[in-house]
Protein backbone atom coordinates (compact mmCIF):
# COMPACT_ATOMS: atom_id res chain seq x y z
CA UNK A 1 0.00 0.00 0.00
CA UNK A 2 1.14 3.49 -0.25
CA UNK A 3 3.21 4.92 2.40
CA UNK A 4 2.00 8.81 3.11
CA UNK A 5 0.76 9.40 -0.42
CA UNK A 6 3.26 12.48 -1.32
CA UNK A 7 2.61 11.86 -5.39
CA UNK A 8 -1.05 11.22 -4.36
CA UNK A 9 -2.92 11.22 -7.91
CA UNK A 10 0.08 11.74 -9.78
CA UNK A 11 0.92 10.07 -12.70
CA UNK A 12 4.90 9.15 -13.57
CA UNK A 13 7.02 8.43 -16.33
CA UNK A 14 10.63 6.99 -15.04
CA UNK A 15 12.63 5.72 -18.49
CA UNK A 16 15.09 3.27 -17.74
CA UNK A 17 13.22 1.65 -14.46
CA UNK A 18 13.57 -1.89 -15.53
CA UNK A 19 16.59 -2.61 -12.53
CA UNK A 20 18.83 -0.40 -10.48
CA UNK A 21 18.05 3.48 -9.86
CA UNK A 22 15.30 3.86 -12.21
CA UNK A 23 13.96 1.03 -10.44
CA UNK A 24 14.12 2.12 -7.06
CA UNK A 25 12.89 5.17 -7.99
CA UNK A 26 9.56 3.37 -9.54
CA UNK A 27 8.95 1.85 -6.84
CA UNK A 28 9.33 4.53 -4.03
CA UNK A 29 6.94 6.55 -6.25
CA UNK A 30 4.21 4.17 -5.93
CA UNK A 31 4.48 3.46 -2.60
CA UNK A 32 3.79 7.41 -2.60
CA UNK A 33 0.89 7.07 -4.52
CA UNK A 34 1.64 7.97 -8.14
CA UNK A 35 0.47 6.13 -10.76
CA UNK A 36 3.57 4.86 -12.73
CA UNK A 37 4.70 4.09 -16.23
CA UNK A 38 8.16 1.68 -15.86
CA UNK A 39 10.17 1.66 -18.68
CA UNK A 40 13.02 -0.48 -20.58
CA UNK A 41 13.79 -2.66 -23.27
CA UNK A 42 13.65 -5.64 -21.21
CA UNK A 43 10.35 -6.88 -20.53
CA UNK A 44 11.13 -10.00 -18.66
CA UNK A 45 12.62 -7.10 -15.92
CA UNK A 46 10.17 -4.54 -16.18
CA UNK A 47 7.23 -7.43 -15.48
CA UNK A 48 8.96 -7.90 -12.40
CA UNK A 49 8.88 -4.36 -11.02
CA UNK A 50 5.80 -3.94 -12.28
CA UNK A 51 4.66 -7.38 -9.89
CA UNK A 52 6.40 -5.92 -7.18
CA UNK A 53 4.39 -2.42 -7.44
CA UNK A 54 0.97 -3.98 -7.69
CA UNK A 55 1.88 -6.23 -5.30
CA UNK A 56 2.01 -3.59 -2.61
CA UNK A 57 -1.11 -2.19 -3.45
CA UNK A 58 0.26 0.47 -6.61
CA UNK A 59 -0.48 1.16 -10.22
CA UNK A 60 1.47 0.30 -12.60
CA UNK A 61 1.92 -0.36 -16.37
CA UNK A 62 4.78 -1.20 -18.67
CA UNK A 63 6.05 -0.08 -21.73
CA UNK A 64 8.90 -0.97 -24.05
CA UNK A 65 10.60 2.47 -26.27
CA UNK A 66 14.29 2.83 -27.51
CA UNK A 67 14.13 6.29 -26.77
CA UNK A 68 16.74 7.68 -28.89
CA UNK A 69 14.35 7.32 -31.49
CA UNK A 70 11.68 9.89 -30.91
CA UNK A 71 9.05 7.99 -33.08
CA UNK A 72 8.83 5.20 -30.02
CA UNK A 73 8.88 7.76 -27.49
CA UNK A 74 5.79 9.34 -29.07
CA UNK A 75 4.24 5.73 -29.36
CA UNK A 76 4.60 5.28 -25.84
CA UNK A 77 3.63 8.56 -24.07
CA UNK A 78 0.08 8.11 -26.17
CA UNK A 79 -0.05 4.60 -24.54
CA UNK A 80 0.73 5.65 -20.92
CA UNK A 81 -1.65 8.77 -21.82
CA UNK A 82 -4.99 6.51 -22.84
CA UNK A 83 -4.29 3.89 -20.05
CA UNK A 84 -3.11 6.80 -16.81
CA UNK A 85 -3.30 9.76 -18.18
CA UNK A 86 -1.21 12.79 -18.50
CA UNK A 87 2.29 12.73 -17.39
CA UNK A 88 2.52 14.84 -14.26
CA UNK A 89 6.30 13.81 -13.16
CA UNK A 90 8.69 12.50 -16.18
CA UNK A 91 11.84 10.84 -14.57
CA UNK A 92 14.39 11.01 -17.90
CA UNK A 93 16.84 8.68 -16.12
CA UNK A 94 17.66 6.18 -19.44
CA UNK A 95 21.07 6.29 -19.98
CA UNK A 96 24.80 4.26 -19.40
CA UNK A 97 27.92 4.09 -20.23
CA UNK A 98 29.16 2.88 -23.55
CA UNK A 99 32.89 3.20 -23.61
CA UNK A 100 35.85 1.80 -21.80
CA UNK A 101 37.67 4.82 -19.97
CA UNK A 102 40.72 5.61 -21.57
CA UNK A 103 42.83 8.52 -23.69
CA UNK A 104 40.55 10.60 -25.55
CA UNK A 105 42.51 10.05 -28.56
CA UNK A 106 41.49 6.03 -28.12
CA UNK A 107 37.93 6.65 -28.37
CA UNK A 108 36.21 5.68 -31.00
CA UNK A 109 34.18 7.65 -32.88
CA UNK A 110 31.22 4.99 -32.51
CA UNK A 111 31.70 5.09 -29.21
CA UNK A 112 31.00 8.48 -28.59
CA UNK A 113 27.97 9.17 -30.96
CA UNK A 114 26.60 6.11 -28.33
CA UNK A 115 27.16 8.07 -25.43
CA UNK A 116 25.47 10.88 -26.41
CA UNK A 117 22.50 9.20 -28.40
CA UNK A 118 22.05 7.46 -25.78
CA UNK A 119 22.16 9.63 -22.50
CA UNK A 120 21.58 13.35 -23.91
CA UNK A 121 19.74 12.59 -26.74
CA UNK A 122 17.76 10.27 -24.96
CA UNK A 123 17.04 13.38 -22.34
CA UNK A 124 16.27 15.62 -24.58
CA UNK A 125 14.20 13.55 -27.58
CA UNK A 126 11.88 12.03 -24.11
CA UNK A 127 11.82 15.85 -22.74
CA UNK A 128 10.61 17.02 -26.42
CA UNK A 129 7.29 14.42 -26.58
CA UNK A 130 6.19 15.17 -23.04
CA UNK A 131 6.93 19.01 -22.93
CA UNK A 132 4.04 20.01 -25.11
CA UNK A 133 1.07 18.47 -23.13
CA UNK A 134 2.70 20.15 -20.02
CA UNK A 135 3.02 23.32 -21.46
CA UNK A 136 -0.96 23.02 -22.73
CA UNK A 137 -1.75 22.09 -18.68
CA UNK A 138 0.26 24.53 -17.60
CA UNK A 139 1.93 21.85 -14.49
CA UNK A 140 4.72 19.50 -14.82
CA UNK A 141 8.03 18.31 -13.31
CA UNK A 142 10.59 17.10 -15.19
CA UNK A 143 13.36 15.02 -13.21
CA UNK A 144 16.97 14.34 -15.29
CA UNK A 145 19.86 12.04 -14.55
CA UNK A 146 23.54 12.95 -14.78
CA UNK A 147 26.35 11.56 -13.10
CA UNK A 148 29.45 12.44 -10.57
CA UNK A 149 31.40 12.44 -13.68
CA UNK A 150 29.92 15.38 -15.29
CA UNK A 151 30.50 16.92 -11.79
CA UNK A 152 34.16 16.13 -10.87
CA UNK A 153 36.95 15.97 -13.92
CA UNK A 154 39.41 12.78 -13.59
CA UNK A 155 41.43 11.13 -15.95
CA UNK A 156 40.23 7.78 -15.96
CA UNK A 157 37.00 8.95 -16.64
CA UNK A 158 34.51 7.92 -19.54
CA UNK A 159 34.82 11.43 -21.50
CA UNK A 160 31.97 10.59 -23.85
CA UNK A 161 29.55 9.44 -21.07
CA UNK A 162 30.80 12.39 -18.71
CA UNK A 163 30.15 14.73 -21.49
CA UNK A 164 26.78 13.60 -22.37
CA UNK A 165 25.65 13.78 -18.69
CA UNK A 166 27.15 17.57 -18.29
CA UNK A 167 25.17 18.31 -21.69
CA UNK A 168 22.36 16.74 -19.28
CA UNK A 169 22.66 19.22 -16.66
CA UNK A 170 22.90 22.47 -18.85
CA UNK A 171 20.18 20.97 -20.82
CA UNK A 172 17.90 20.79 -17.81
CA UNK A 173 19.10 24.26 -16.25
CA UNK A 174 18.34 26.16 -19.67
CA UNK A 175 14.95 23.83 -19.88
CA UNK A 176 14.22 25.11 -16.27
CA UNK A 177 14.57 29.30 -17.46
CA UNK A 178 12.64 28.82 -20.12
CA UNK A 179 9.39 26.57 -18.69
CA UNK A 180 9.23 28.12 -15.42
CA UNK A 181 6.20 30.58 -16.81
CA UNK A 182 4.37 27.51 -17.56
CA UNK A 183 4.38 26.33 -13.74
CA UNK A 184 6.84 23.64 -15.15
CA UNK A 185 9.62 22.56 -12.76
CA UNK A 186 13.28 21.05 -14.18
CA UNK A 187 15.90 19.61 -12.05
CA UNK A 188 18.88 17.66 -12.44
CA UNK A 189 20.23 14.56 -10.17
CA UNK A 190 23.69 13.67 -9.90
CA UNK A 191 24.34 10.41 -8.10
CA UNK A 192 28.18 9.43 -7.39
CA UNK A 193 28.86 5.60 -7.42
CA UNK A 194 25.57 3.54 -6.57
CA UNK A 195 25.75 -0.08 -5.22
CA UNK A 196 23.42 -1.20 -8.20
CA UNK A 197 23.05 -5.19 -8.79
CA UNK A 198 24.84 -4.89 -11.69
CA UNK A 199 27.59 -2.70 -9.78
CA UNK A 200 27.52 -5.11 -7.07
CA UNK A 201 28.84 -8.02 -9.94
CA UNK A 202 30.94 -5.63 -11.78
CA UNK A 203 32.77 -3.78 -8.89
CA UNK A 204 35.53 -6.39 -6.71
CA UNK A 205 35.23 -5.71 -3.03
CA UNK A 206 38.44 -4.11 -2.64
CA UNK A 207 38.10 -1.77 -5.21
CA UNK A 208 34.56 -0.92 -3.23
CA UNK A 209 36.58 -0.21 -0.29
CA UNK A 210 38.68 2.23 -1.94
CA UNK A 211 35.88 3.77 -3.15
CA UNK A 212 34.46 4.23 -0.13
CA UNK A 213 37.73 6.10 1.01
CA UNK A 214 36.57 8.92 -1.36
CA UNK A 215 33.47 9.72 0.46
CA UNK A 216 33.42 11.41 3.68
CA UNK A 217 30.24 9.81 4.52
CA UNK A 218 31.63 6.42 4.55
CA UNK A 219 29.78 4.49 2.20
CA UNK A 220 28.98 3.77 -1.29
CA UNK A 221 25.21 5.23 -2.27
CA UNK A 222 22.09 2.74 -2.88
CA UNK A 223 19.45 2.96 -5.82
CA UNK A 224 16.90 4.46 -2.31
CA UNK A 225 19.61 6.93 -2.16
CA UNK A 226 18.89 8.58 -5.52
CA UNK A 227 15.20 7.81 -5.13
CA UNK A 228 14.25 9.37 -2.02
CA UNK A 229 16.58 12.55 -3.82
CA UNK A 230 14.21 12.01 -6.96
CA UNK A 231 10.94 11.86 -4.16
CA UNK A 232 11.66 15.28 -2.57
CA UNK A 233 12.26 16.99 -5.89
CA UNK A 234 9.05 15.30 -7.05
CA UNK A 235 6.92 16.52 -4.14
CA UNK A 236 4.94 19.48 -2.75
CA UNK A 237 8.31 19.74 -0.81
CA UNK A 238 9.88 21.38 -3.70
CA UNK A 239 7.89 23.43 -4.78
CA UNK A 240 10.21 26.54 -5.45
CA UNK A 241 13.02 24.59 -6.36
CA UNK A 242 14.19 24.58 -10.22
CA UNK A 243 17.26 24.62 -12.16
CA UNK A 244 19.27 22.63 -9.90
CA UNK A 245 21.84 19.84 -10.21
CA UNK A 246 21.66 17.60 -6.91
CA UNK A 247 24.98 15.54 -5.97
CA UNK A 248 23.81 12.53 -4.44
CA UNK A 249 27.15 11.59 -3.89
CA UNK A 250 28.36 11.10 0.03
CA UNK A 251 30.33 14.03 -0.24
CA UNK A 252 32.45 13.22 -2.65
CA UNK A 253 31.26 16.38 -4.83
CA UNK A 254 31.20 19.59 -3.28
CA UNK A 255 30.39 22.01 -5.58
Amino acid sequence: MPDSGLLKDNIALVTGSSRGIGAAIAKLFARQGAKVAVHGRDATALSAVRAEIEQAGGRAMQVIADVSKFSEIETMRRRIEQELGPIDVLVANAGGSFTRPGPLEETSEEGWRASLDGNLTATFLTIKSFLPGMKERRAGNIITVSSAAARRPHPGSPIPYAAAKAGIEILTQDLAAQVGPYGIRANCIAPETILTERNKQRIPETEREALVDLHPIRRLGTPNDVAQAALYLASDSATWITGIVLDVAGGSVMV
